[in-house]
């Protein structure tokens, strides 16, 4: 066994499990035991036929970056290939198993034991190409790019950043302003405290800001969008050496966000509009979160880190005040039914968590002595 490693693909690998599971028992609905069946019948997983086409491909391919990223993790932690290829395929297969197993008790979903081998299926197909990547020396390859690009332990740096092109393909109030979660955590909240005669005082605080308005003002807009690009910018500053690097990683954060704009666009308002997004305030403050973020290339990690902290807790700010648009409530309805209910998860959840998760590991960051910052 060589040296461990802390790698980004085991965070990754968590993430697409949690979608996963999310995608499986959607929508979380009705739980009750299956009428007529016995725990001996739950556990069997009945047999079933495939009529849809769709079903097969989801099912199958689904599992592949589970099974690649798994075993990625554990090549890149140190564990043989003979070690890590099998354990990743029997953890993903316990993930489908456990999942299928649970569908037993939602009422909108039918497990299958074809499921569950067409997953067990496609996560054996990722184990095999990640152990083809290792063979082939891309893995080791990575390893020593990583070393020359990044400092320190940026194994979760890593994850947020390739979470957060994921996260802007979830139909948000702004170009690139991630953080709208704050609405649907009031109505749960709402929900929660109706009735508690202690929490009377706190429902003007639970309620959607009301100020007439049907889109953002220009200027809450412009900057949602600039500190949008800037946020995971500063985020990819703190585990980056000083100089051109952070440069051309702030580049490659702007072609990420536009070629992630656009796809989002395109799903939702048709190839024809793929760039609609992009209008006449978009740009100027596309340019100035690139301006600001390049401002910012030559400062030390803990300041970045207090920056970074920032421009997220300004950037949810600023989307937590934007109003109910009846066209994006148009395009989260397309997302949230029918099948793309399988890439909603993901968006949906990493749209609304990301600048939490960037601010979480920012304070974790801060925690550390000076030294361990670099």
């Amino acid at each position: 066994m060589t040296a461990r490693h802390r790698s980004s693909a085991a965070w990754l690998a968590l993430a697409y499990a949690l979608l996963v599971v999310y995608a499986s028992l959607y929508p979380f609905e009705g739980w009750r035991w299956p009428p007529g069946r016995t725990a001996r019948d739950l556990a069997l997983l009945p047999e079933a036929i495939h009529h849809d086409a769709f079903d097969i491909w989801s099912n199958g391919l689904g599992y592949v970056p589970l099974g690649l990223l798994l075993a990625l993790a554990g090549l890149r932690s140190g564990w043989r290939q003979r070690v890590a290829v099998p354990l990743a395929v029997l953890v993903a297969a316990l993930l489908s198993y456990g999942c299928e197993w649970l569908q037993n008790f939602v009422p909108q979903r039918v497990p299958t034991r074809g499921d569950f081998q067409l997953n067990v299926a496609g996560a054996l197909g990722g184990a095999l190409l990640a152990w083809a990547l290792q063979a082939g020396g891309l893995v080791d390859r990575w390893g020593r790019l990583r070393r020359r690009w990044f400092a320190g332990d940026a194994a979760y740096a890593l994850a947020l950043l390739v979470l957060w092109p994921l996260g802007l393909l979830f139909p948000a109030p702004a170009p690139l302003a991630l953080g709208h979660g704050i609405d649907g955590a009031r109505a749960w909240l709402a929900d929660v405290l109706e009735g508690v005669s202690w929490a009377s005082s706190l429902q003007p605080l639970l309620q959607p800001p009301a100020n007439g308005l049907l889109q953002m003002p220009p200027l809450a807009e412009f900057a949602a969008s600039a500190l949008g690009l800037l946020a995971p910018c500063l985020v990819a500053f703190v585990v980056t050496p000083r100089g051109w690097r952070r440069v051309g990683l702030a580049l490659g954060a702007l072609a990420l966000g536009v070629a992630a704009m656009t796809l989002s666009t395109a799903l939702n308002f048709g190839p024809h509009n793929a760039l609609a997004w992009l209008g006449p305030r978009t740009l100027p403050a596309l340019v100035a979160g690139l301006l600001l973020a390049l401002a910012c290339a030559r400062l030390p990690p803990r300041l970045l880190c207090g920056l970074g902290l920032m421009a997220l807790a300004a950037l949810v700010a600023v989307v937590a005040q934007a109003p109910a648009d009846p066209y994006l409530a148009q395009s989260l309805q397309g997302w949230e039914q029918g099948r793309f209910v399988r890439f909603h998860g993901l968006a949906q959840w990493l749209g609304w968590l990301w600048p939490w998760l960037a601010m979480a590991w920012l304070l974790a960051r801060l925690g550390q002595p000076p030294r361990a910052l670099g």
